[in-house]
This record gives C-alpha cells, sequence and structure tokens, in this order.
C-alpha cells in the first residue's frame, strides 16, 4: 500500500510553515572533516535527512545527493520542504529552513553495495549524539539501507519504533538512480508523509503510514 497525503494544517500554507529555522552552523562532530561531502548541521533543526553514504559524484561536487540523476532535491521542493529547487551546491542555504543533512557513513564509494560493515562503525552513537545535542523533531533516512547500517536492523518504511531521546526516526525510499523502479509517484509520498510527520506533536509510531 501506498502512504496517504495527510491532510494540511490548518491556516498553514505548504513549504516552510512548518519548519524552524536553525540559528548558526554547528561544527561540534569533529568527525565530518574524514567525509568528502560535509555534514549540514546546526542548533535548531526541525528536521535531519540521512544518506547512507557519498558516492563519487557527491564526493567530487563535496556536496550531498550531487548525482543528477539522484531526485533527493527534487523531492524535497516537491514535498514542501523548500520554496523552490535547490541545487546541491547549496546546501547550506537549507540550515535557514531548519533542515540538516548527514551520512550514516562517511567513506565515498562508488556505490551503496561497496560499502563494508565497519564502514558503519560509531554510526548509531553519532547519530545519537546529533539527536541530544542538537534535538531535531524527525531524522528522516534516505533509504532503507542507510538505517540498516546504522541499526543493523531492517526497517520498513515511514515511522519507526526506535528514536534517540525525543527525536523519531522515519524511513523513507531511496533517491538514488539505482531505486529508479520505484516510481516518482510513490516515493514522493513518502517524502509528503515525512513532511506532514513534522506537524504531528511527539511524531507517534501509531500514526505510521503503511508500506
Amino acid at each position: 500500500m501506498k502512504p496517504p497525503r495527510a491532510s494540511q494544517a490548518a491556516g498553514l500554507p505548504p513549504g516552510r510553515a512548518r519548519l524552524r529555522p536553525a540559528r548558526r552552523a554547528w561544527n561540534a562532530l569533529e568527525a565530518s572533516d574524514a567525509s568528502d561531502v560535509p555534514d549540514v548541521l546546526a542548533p535548531g533543526l526541525t528536521a535531519i535527512f540521512c544518506g547512507i553514504n557519498p558516492g563519487r559524484v557527491s564526493a567530487a561536487a563535496n556536496a550531498h545527493f550531487a548525482n543528477p540523476r539522484n531526485d533527493f532535491w527534487r523531492l524535497l521542493h516537491a514535498a514542501g520542504f523548500t520554496p523552490r529547487l535547490y541545487e546541491p551546491s547549496e546546501q547550506f542555504e537549507l540550515l535557514p529552513l531548519g533542515i540538516g543533512l548527514t551520512n550514516a557513513a562517511y567513506r565515498t564509494t562508488p556505490g551503496s553495495g561497496d560499502l563494508r560493515k565497519a564502514d558503519f562503525a560509531g554510526s548509531a552513537e553519532r547519530l545519537e549524539q546529533i539527536a541530544l545535542e542538537l534535538r531535531p523533531r524527525l531524522i528522516g533516512f534516505v533509504g532503507k539501507e542507510a538505517y540498516r547500517g546504522a541499526f543493523g536492523e531492517r526497517p520498513e518504511l515511514g515511522l519507526q519504533e526506535r528514536r534517540l531521546g525525543e527525536t523519531a526516526l522515519f524511513v523513507l525510499p531511496s533517491t538514488s538512480p539505482a531505486n529508479a523502479a520505484v516510481p516518482w509517484a510513490e516515493r514522493l509520498r513518502w517524502f509528503q508523509s515525512f513532511f506532514d510527520a513534522l506537524s504531528t506533536k511527539g511524531a507517534s509510531t501509531t500514526s505510521q503510514p503503511p508500506a
């Protein structure tokens, strides 16, 4: 089944209305220096998107989801997170919108299939530190393998039982061109469901849409 789109909160226009702006760039996690793609994080974020790891195109661009065939930035805009379509090079412009970016693994590989278990060592602890220090409402994992790599368990799409402090966790379909078999409309509905979950106080797992 496909996730339903929750109704817009009364009086709130689509887009940035539900996101609280971040206050400043956050550099507390020096581990991000080990990555070819920097973390885009700050205090006061509403949502953080966590990819699996940098691909070669993203590493060359020093930007998240930089492969032009990756639908992440298009889905982000279409789901209402951004007021316009952003380029990967504008990734730090997401911070004033209350949106952050990170990866479950930092090592650059040609594809996620080239990752090893060791690449995710410390990932769960790092994400927990991010959640406890920055206190985003939700962390969205862009692809099941990003969540599985961090926590060692197979998730379903949608809200998870696991939480990191007060931060709820949500698994989205991968936006990689390798996941092109999943229709655009289905991936968009999951991104819209994630957007709508941000307005659900407490982000209870009882509101998890069906996979």
